[in-house]
């Protein structure tokens, strides 16, 4: 632990400067595992001005939350941003958490030097450095489903917030953390941190508070964050959202590539007709030039579906597409056609999996795995170390082969430098003479389980997964890798005779290739202008 602090202040520099120069001081002293560790990516000056200038407090006296404060940036720019723009301000308390040791000598340094500046400003200011976990001390708030306001009891509304901003950590916990189990009511499957300290934040607002938060956009969708978002999105009401166009700029004096999002929220009822600010940046140099658009919630928000998706329209080509599937109201489940997870575990199953073909006493089965599986093509057999193309058909394996039917096979996981999120293949019945094939475990199929998905269909609902069209209205919500069973269960599709169309003009064209699948696509539904005009 750092017990002394040798830091010269310049007289002039304000207190978020003073933090972030402490913040570089810190950086220099622990090593990046460390840092790591503690999920700790320190917010660039630029981007805690922006999302100071998210608050519209006018309040004369305010309690401001920190829930994971470093050198307390965040904390720093805000009150800076509030004496600016309210002239009547004349007492702040703040309140700031922070568990690493290594860093805490520099926390109240940062702390001091603001209490010291508003005090040269005639503004009483009191601040409260906690050094208990967040998450532990306060998870009870989850349970509270009451709603405060400001008229009630000092003693009943002494632990809420009129204003809470953060740059929470970062980072996966296990099943058995302590946190993890203190939170329950946020977790759906393996959590990440800063959901949990959102999740809490928005239980620690006063009604009519506002929480400012730079996270990963990962919570947009996706099963491990279903409970959190049901949670989060009918506790407070979003405002302003704003989305960094590149992955590498945000936390780039970290070396972090991370999609990143700030979301700005208010505790009030929820208005599915209010409108949403959604401006975006290429990054940190034309944070303060934005391209700038208005929603309803219901338009962002799937406040109706069971997984209440968020959508994050980046540019105006996403902006006028969301617009378009806006407008179908199909599901997958409306096709009759449903959607499944690959059921061979290959590790599970590796003593009947086997890389060459036996003809006589043993039966074998196709198996397809992700790397068979590209757009628009099944490329099977195909060697590849360790990944055997058969599995035996027997007794044992019965549980793991389904019926040889058309289907639909798409990689359940692409990486950050795929051009494409969706990636899918149509299978076809007459591909391989067996009663039965294998899907291993990471790759989703298509089918519809009473009868057979036609051709036509099958290759024209194949056609849309693989074009750039859908590919686009994907990465609107979806700020990962995986493509989830239960997230395309919750994509709107347009109707079956449109999937039809666009398969019957590939099978009559005789040509699969992704320019025809993206023409046809285009074509189809107008959108060449919209395509042509953000490229």
């Amino acid at each position: 632990m750092i017990d002394k602090l040798h830091f010269a202040h310049n007289e002039f520099e304000l207190p978020s400067e003073c933090a972030d120069n402490l913040g570089i001081v810190y950086a220099k002293q622990v090593s990046l595992k460390h840092k790591k560790d503690n999920g700790q990516f320190f917010t660039p000056t630029t981007i805690a001005k922006l999302m100071a200038s998210f608050c519209n407090n006018t309040k004369s006296s305010i309690r401001i939350l920190d829930p994971g404060c470093g050198t307390a940036i965040l904390s720093c720019s805000l009150i800076e941003y509030i004496v600016e723009k309210n002239d009547g301000i004349d007492n702040i308390i703040l309140e700031v958490y922070e568990t690493d040791s290594e860093i805490i000598t520099f926390t109240q340094e940062s702390l001091i030097y603001l209490k010291k500046w508003l005090k040269s400003k005639g503004i009483n200011f009191e601040y409260i450095l906690h050094t208990k976990d967040f998450i532990l001390e306060n998870a009870h708030t989850l349970n509270d489903s009451r709603e405060l306001s400001l008229f009630e009891t000092e003693e009943i509304v002494s632990n809420k917030f009129d204003i809470i901003i953060s740059n929470p950590p970062y980072f996966k916990l296990s099943k058995d953390d302590k946190r993890t189990i203190a939170a329950q009511r946020l977790v759906s499957g393996q959590p990440n941190i800063y959901s949990l300290f959102m999740g809490i934040s928005a239980k620690l607002l006063y009604e009519g508070g506002e929480m400012i938060f730079i996270t990963p956009r990962s919570f947009a969708s996706g099963n491990y964050f279903k409970a959190f978002r049901e949670l989060f999105f009918n506790t407070v009401q979003v405002h302003k959202i704003h989305l960094f166009n590149s992955r590498k700029e945000t936390f780039d004096r970290d070396n972090v590539l991370q999609e990143t999002v700030i979301i700005k929220a208010i505790r009030e009822k929820i208005d599915s007709q209010k409108e949403v600010i959604v401006s975006s940046s290429g990054g940190i140099k034309d944070i303060f030039n934005p391209s700038i658009n208005s929603f309803k919630t219901e338009e962002l928000i799937s406040l109706k579906s069971k997984e209440i998706i968020l959508h994050l329209p980046t540019n105006g080509k996403e902006e006028k597409i969301l617009s378009l599937i806006s407008t179908w109201n199909c599901r997958l489940i409306d096709y009759d056609i449903s959607i499944s997870t690959g059921p061979v575990v290959s590790f599970r199953a590796e003593n009947f999996i086997q890389n060459n073909y036996e003809n006589g006493s043993v039966f074998l089965a196709p198996l397809f795995w992700l790397h068979n599986v590209n757009k628009m093509i099944l490329e099977w057999p195909k060697q590849f170390k360790d990944k055997g193309q058969y599995i035996r058909i027997e007794e044992s394996t019965k549980s793991l082969l389904i019926p040889n039917k058309n289907y639909i096979f798409l990689r359940r996981f692409s990486t950050k430098d795929d051009k494409s999120r969706l990636i899918a293949a149509p299978y076809f019945c007459n591909y391989y003479q067996s009663n039965v094939i294998g899907v291993e475990n990471k790759v989703n199929y298509l089918y519809r389980k009473r009868g057979h998905m036609d051709r036509s269909e099958t290759v024209g609902l194949c056609a849309l997964l693989n074009s750039e069209l859908f590919d686009t209205y994907f990465r609107i919500f979806n700020g990962n890798v995986n493509v989830s069973a239960t997230e395309l269960r919750e994509m709107l599709f347009p109707p079956i005779n449109e999937l039809k169309k666009i398969g019957n003009k590939i099978i009559l064209s005789n040509d699969f290739s992704v320019s025809n699948v993206n023409y046809l696509v285009n074509e189809l539904f107008g959108l060449e202008l919209i395509l042509n005009e953000h490229e």
